[in-house]
């Protein structure tokens, strides 16, 4: 995986646009999904929705919104 990070990243630094938004587009799906993986694990280990959104720097509400009816 951190290799395929890697090479979405140079991509993202492309000359040619449309390959540069496919890659940022991929990093975007891919921070997303490991954001969600990593809230799940904060949850199961006990944290409060108060310390995740903390953590990733919105409001109590906005990540329960997000993530809390998964």
């Amino acid at each position: 995986m951190t290799n395929d990070l890697a090479a979405l990243m140079k991509q993202a630094q492309d000359d040619d646009p449309l390959r540069a938004l496919h890659a940022t587009t991929a990093l975007r799906r891919e921070i997303e999904r490991l954001e969600a993986v990593q809230v799940r694990r904060a949850r199961v280990a006990g944290l409060a929705w108060s310390q995740i959104a903390d953590a990733i720097g919105v409001s109590k509400q906005a990540v329960h919104k997000k993530y809390g009816r998964q």
